[in-house]
């Protein structure tokens, strides 16, 4: 089954509580391993807690933690986006969620609450982070408007909306309506959009919900609570203000009003009193204004009657207090187990339930985020623990990466060059150096340079090779690093920020060697595009593959992709399309397929291919209907390198996405080239990706 579900709004007072009070128990019914999340909750004094989070852990009695269901306040986000660092909370955000997702079964997530005072940074946090974790969206709109026809028009708005920011809708609640759930049901069917997969409801607006209990009027106000602490949970209806004589007063009475009385009008509270006493008409409350406590005569006779009804004073005057009562919100908390039941009464009565449970259990993810796919990266890198060896160690920005990599403790890095020179240099630099995760090497003194330069000239000598010359060439830091992989001595290289490409792959193509089964050494990047993810091979390495080559690197990247969490669906990119063309380079491309097909009959594969049937489904589908691959390929293979090359810079460019690479693939042991302009996370990110594919041993 599915294992989340992002519940958000975009509407105020939507009641939005309701629906993920209704979700939670309806699949708690099946997954008893459950979790809940909000990723930001509203802003608390200090020492409160959260009211949904804390009312879903108390009434499902869920087995976590109030601080693992949440990361952040509302001001907190405010300053991550004053800061311009929005992309690091939206990280942990993540973190946090996939903590909680690797012990549970199943993640409820409420999105933001909106209010009168939200701006647009609060929907477009929902929009962003539900995309990020690339989890479906139940949709929740609240009925404000005049005519069956308005809301429809409205609902049509925001699912478009969400759906082109690339949200996965599988349901829309309407909830809080006065109008006929018939009407509203079939205009919705004629007007917004024919999609079956998405979950259609309506939830009529219930009067008992609308009104805060008096636990919420007491908190609002600030009051004081005299007496009745046991029954602030009573529900209310209406508040009275009471200001004229008690014969005209008790005629405004209503059953479960609260009434606000100014605190030296005796009258009219003795009033109160006596008609709860002779069952006329129930107060549920009363507010005493002005800060003015009960009348000792009052109090006796309140002792006296048994009737602990309860009573609150509060400093503002009855103006200001009637003033302040009509903006009191209903809310949901802990104690209010009446309203929490009529919550899901009306959830069970009026939601599809059993088709919303379907949609939910149903839903495939299909591809992975950018975002996610770092996060991914980055533990997976964590838990492997591996070595990495840095050739260029007079490189100011090796050291930079190496001194993050250390300090976020994802791989150990071995850093050759003169232990002084380098350790003065990060100094000067103000670098921090954990001794534990970085170490320096001199690879012109190293005790294994006859070592190295034995098994060089081993390896090499059929070639011509002198045992003299193996050693002169141990000691260039390229030829070290290498065989410092080759012998187990570090897991793989990371080279290229001062050497050609030729510089730092020449010595694993001379003795490290490809994998069983490939013969060509290649490359792709990964494209962390706007909302998905994509494998470009080959742009850095084979400049005119010929068809045995393109299988190769077809393969290589499938592979590739795999290992970092990529299901692999492989176009063979052309110029035409199936059988539309013909031509040498078509003919190229078309064997090339076919040979992948006959070394890997389960990989997904399609070939010639244009790149827009590739990636968009309404081309794929128009060029080769029936695919498995076209419209949704993910990893794509150039016909020679002036195109990938000259594809993958323009998309970088033009989208603003991120390349990250060139990843070298077909080696035994993974060693990895860096462009001279890398920037300082390129080279963090290089590290990362090699230390995963020394993980999975390729």
């Amino acid at each position: 089954m599915n294992r989340s579900v992002y519940v958000t709004t975009t509407s105020t007072n939507s009641g939005k509580s309701l629906v993920s009070l209704g979700i939670m128990q309806m699949v708690i019914r099946r997954t008893p391993n459950v979790a809940y999340f909000r990723p930001i909750i509203d802003n608390l004094d200090e020492g409160a807690k959260d009211n949904h989070i804390a009312t879903m852990i108390s009434y499902f009695n869920l087995d976590q933690n109030y601080d693992e269901a949440y990361a952040f306040t509302k001001n907190e986000i405010i300053d991550y986006q004053n800061n311009c660092k929005l992309d690091d909370a939206y990280d942990l955000i993540i973190q946090k969620y996939k903590n909680l997702e690797s012990k549970f079964d199943f993640v409820l997530i409420d999105g933001t609450d909106l209010s009168s005072e939200s701006n647009s940074l609060d929907y477009d946090l929902n929009v962003v982070i539900a995309k990020s974790l690339n989890i479906p969206v139940v949709l929740v709109i609240k009925d404000s408007f005049k005519s069956t026809h308005d809301l429809c028009k409205n609902i049509r708005l925001e699912v478009n909306n969400l759906l082109s920011k690339d949200n996965k809708i599988i349901s829309v609640i309407v909830n809080k309506t006065s109008k006929s759930i018939e009407d509203i049901t079939s205009e919705y069917k004629k007007t917004v959009l024919n999609n079956n997969s998405i979950v259609f409801s309506a939830i009529p607006k219930d009067q008992y919900l609308g009104f805060p209990t008096l636990k919420e009027v007491a908190d609002s106000l600030r009051a004081k609570v005299l007496y009745g602490n046991e029954n602030l949970d009573r529900p209310i209806k209406k508040f009275i203000v009471g200001g004229m004589l008690l014969s005209n007063f008790m005629n405004h009475v209503e059953e479960d009003c609260v009434a606000v009385i100014p605190g030296d009008r005796a009258d009219l509270v003795a009033g109160v009193l006596l008609s709860n006493l002779s069952n006329f008409k129930r107060v549920s409350g009363l507010i005493l204004t002005a800060g003015i406590s009960l009348d000792p005569m009052i109090e006796k006779l309140i002792g006296n009657s048994n009737l602990n009804i309860p009573t609150m004073v509060v400093e503002a005057g009855t103006f200001e207090t009637a003033s302040a009562t009509a903006n009191i919100r209903s809310r949901i908390y802990p104690e209010a187990t009446a309203k929490i039941k009529r919550n899901l009464d009306l959830f069970e009565e009026y939601v599809n339930i059993s088709e919303l449970d379907k949609q939910i259990s149903s839903f495939k993810i299909e591809g992975i985020t950018p975002r996610m796919f770092l996060y991914n990266l980055f533990k997976s890198a964590k838990q492997a623990q591996k070595h990495i060896v840095l050739p260029e160690g007079g490189d100011d920005r090796i050291l930079q990466a190496a001194s993050m990599l250390a300090e976020d403790e994802i791989v150990k890095v071995t850093i050759l060059g003169k232990n002084e020179d380098i350790k003065q240099r990060a100094n000067q630099l103000g670098l921090s150096w954990n001794d534990n995760y970085i170490s320096v090497l001199d690879n012109t003194v190293s005790d294994k340079i006859e070592d190295y330069a034995q098994t060089l000239f081993e390896l090499r000598k059929s070639k011509g090779m002198e045992f003299a010359q193996a050693k002169d060439l141990i000691l260039d830091p390229s030829y070290f690093g290498t065989m410092m992989v080759y012998k187990g001595d570090a897991d793989g290289m990371v080279s290229g920020a001062q050497n050609t490409t030729a510089h730092t792959i020449r010595p694993a193509l001379q003795f490290v060697k490809t994998k069983p089964g490939i013969k060509t050494v290649s490359s792709v990047f990964f494209m962390l595009l706007k909302d998905h993810v994509l494998v470009y091979g080959d742009c850095a390495v084979v400049p005119s593959p010929t068809s045995e080559q393109l299988a190769d690197i077809a393969i290589s990247s499938a592979q590739t992709a795999k290992a970092f969490g990529i299901e692999p669906k492989v176009a063979m990119l052309s110029y035409s399309s199936g059988n539309s063309g013909s031509g040498e380079e078509v003919d190229k491309v078309r064997l090339a397929t076919e040979l992948v097909k006959k070394a890997e009959p389960n990989l997904l594969i399609e070939g010639p291919i244009q790149y827009d049937a590739a990636v968009v489904p309404s081309v794929g589908n128009s060029k080769m209907p029936g695919s498995l691959v076209a419209g949704q390929a993910n990893v794509l293979i150039f016909p020679d390198l002036n195109t990938g090359n000259n594809t993958y810079k323009a998309v970088q460019r033009e989208s603003g996405g991120l390349a990250l690479g060139p990843v070298l693939q077909g080696l035994k042991k993974p060693i990895n080239d860096l462009s001279r302009g890398a920037k300082i996370e390129d080279i963090y990110n290089t590290v990362v990706i090699t230390a995963i594919q020394a993980a999975n041993n390729f």
